[in-house]
Parts: C-alpha cells; sequence; structure tokens
C-alpha cells in the first residue's frame, strides 16, 4: 500500500508539474507574441500592415528605417537621446534621493517620524493629473517651462520608490552595522554611500529598472511642458506621427520607431536583471 501510494503522490506531482510548464510556456507566448509583431510589422510597408496579420517579415526593413530617419518632421536621434537622458537622471536621483529619505526615517527614531511616514503614504495615493496645474503653474514662475531639467528634477520625490526602499531596508539592513560604522568614527553621509547602498544594491536595481522604465513610457508630462521639436521625447514622437495626416501616414514607420524605441528598456534590463530576482524577494526573510 505504501508503494501504491507513494507511486499516486509521484504521478500526482508528475501531472501538477507539467501543467505549470504548460500554463507557463502559455503565459510566455503571450507575453513575447506582442515583440513578436512589433517586429514583424516593422518589416512591411503601410499598405502591407493594412492587409492584415502576417507572421512572416517583409522586405520593408531597410526602407522603413530610411524613411524614418529622413523624416526632418520626427528627429528620432536627438529624441532618442532626450529620452535615455531624462530616464538615467530620474533613475538615478528617483532611487538615491528616496533610499536617502527611506534610511533618514528608518535609522533615526525622532519626534514625528510617524507623521512623516504617514505625510509620504498619503502623498503617494494623490495621482499626477490632481497637482498638474500647480506643477506647471509652478515651472513658470521658476521659467522651467520647455526644459528637460523639470522633466527628471521632481523625481526626487518619489513617495513609491520610498516605501519600497523602507520595506527593504527593514529586512536587510541592521542597526548593529550602522552603530558598529558610527563607533568606528564613518560619518552618516559616508556609512550611507559605503555601507548601506552596496547592501540595498538589489533593491535599488529593481526600482531603477522601474523608474527607468515608467520615465521612458511618460507622455503625459513631456507633452504638457515639452513644446520644442529638439526637446521631444520618444513618446511624444511616436503620437506625433500616429496622428500625422492620413496622406503622409506610413504604419511602417510607426512600427519601426516603437521597435527602436524598445532598445534602451532591453539594454538597462539586460544589465539590471540579475537583482530583479534577489530585490523583489528581498522583503521575504525577516531579520
Amino acid at each position: 500500500m505504501d508503494n501504491v501510494g507513494y507511486k499516486s503522490q509521484a504521478a500526482s506531482l508528475t501531472i501538477r508539474r507539467t501543467l505549470c510548464y504548460i500554463v507557463l510556456v502559455i503565459l510566455a507566448f503571450l507575453s513575447l507574441f506582442p515583440f513578436f509583431i512589433l517586429i514583424v510589422n516593422a518589416t512591411r510597408s503601410h499598405v502591407q500592415i493594412q492587409n492584415g496579420f502576417s507572421a512572416l517579415p517583409g522586405a520593408f526593413f531597410g526602407k522603413n528605417i530610411v524613411n524614418l530617419f529622413s523624416n526632418k518632421n520626427i528627429p528620432i536621434l536627438q529624441a532618442l537621446f532626450n529620452s535615455v537622458y531624462v530616464s538615467l537622471m530620474t533613475a538615478v536621483l528617483t532611487t538615491y534621493f528616496s533610499s536617502m529619505t527611506a534610511y533618514g526615517i528608518y535609522m533615526y527614531r525622532f519626534k514625528g517620524r510617524k507623521g512623516a511616514f504617514t505625510f509620504i503614504m498619503a502623498v503617494m495615493m494623490v495621482p499626477t493629473q490632481v497637482s498638474t496645474l500647480g506643477f506647471i503653474k509652478l515651472l513658470t514662475t521658476l521659467h522651467m517651462m520647455d526644459n528637460l531639467v523639470s522633466l527628471y528634477v521632481p523625481a526626487i520625490a518619489a513617495p513609491i520608490v520610498f516605501f519600497y526602499i523602507y520595506q527593504a531596508m527593514e529586512s536587510t539592513l541592521p542597526y548593529s552595522i550602522v552603530e558598529a560604522a558610527r563607533v568606528d568614527g564613518c560619518n552618516e553621509f559616508r556609512t550611507f554611500n559605503t555601507i548601506v547602498i552596496p547592501m540595498m544594491k538589489p533593491s535599488i536595481a529593481v526600482q531603477a529598472i522601474f523608474s527607468f522604465v515608467s520615465s521612458w513610457n511618460n507622455f503625459f508630462v513631456p507633452a504638457l511642458v515639452v513644446s520644442s521639436k529638439e526637446k521631444k521625447t520618444i513618446p511624444i514622437l511616436i503620437a506625433q506621427l500616429r496622428s500625422a495626416d492620413y496622406s503622409k501616414f506610413d504604419l511602417g514607420q510607426v512600427y519601426m520607431q516603437i521597435c527602436i524605441a524598445i532598445v534602451p528598456l532591453i539594454i538597462v534590463y539586460l544589465f539590471l536583471s540579475r537583482n530583479i530576482v534577489s530585490g523583489a524577494t528581498a522583503g521575504g526573510v525577516k531579520e
């Protein structure tokens, strides 16, 4: 009976494992299929794309690239530089200053500590659209409209990143390490930069990826702030190309531009992807 029960349990485990693999394969296919269609359509002409779906690539890849880069109304290279610059600055400022804020509230015991934490959490619940009017008025007063700096400096205040880093510090940053650094004469700024940040590297890398992607895909704020052609970002150009005059509208260029736009995201992911699992699961083990 024991042998029969063991075989039955092993067979049940095999079936469940097979079902899990099937579900994972289906989910992977559904996730990658849009990218496949994007790449295929980037190699097809406007007429071919209008004719419907095709799993076979076309012969217009080179022509679509030439048409896109020769389009004087679409400064694709300048837009790529603007998006990379703004997204990198956003990722750096967001993760660094949010980590510093989380470190201060986590490590220090001061009056109003809970109130400060509650206030930051309350700010996190306020949608960006609610504060848009005041934000635009502030930029106008500071003469920062149509300036790339206004797209990444507000990223210093990122309540969501702060909350995630704070939770990670509760799990992975012991008080004893910071206290030992203080006993050795290390000042707070050096302690944060040489001890805390290396320990929080996986969590910071995860938030850097999310911040980079969020800034890269951001259309709402740049559309309000940026007006000159040389300061537009990739999402604005994609919308501009998509809403072009019908006689000049080219779906091949649209798909080619989107295909080029995701390349920096893939590069950033490849460099930081190994930290995603370790950083995302950092909160699962308590000290």
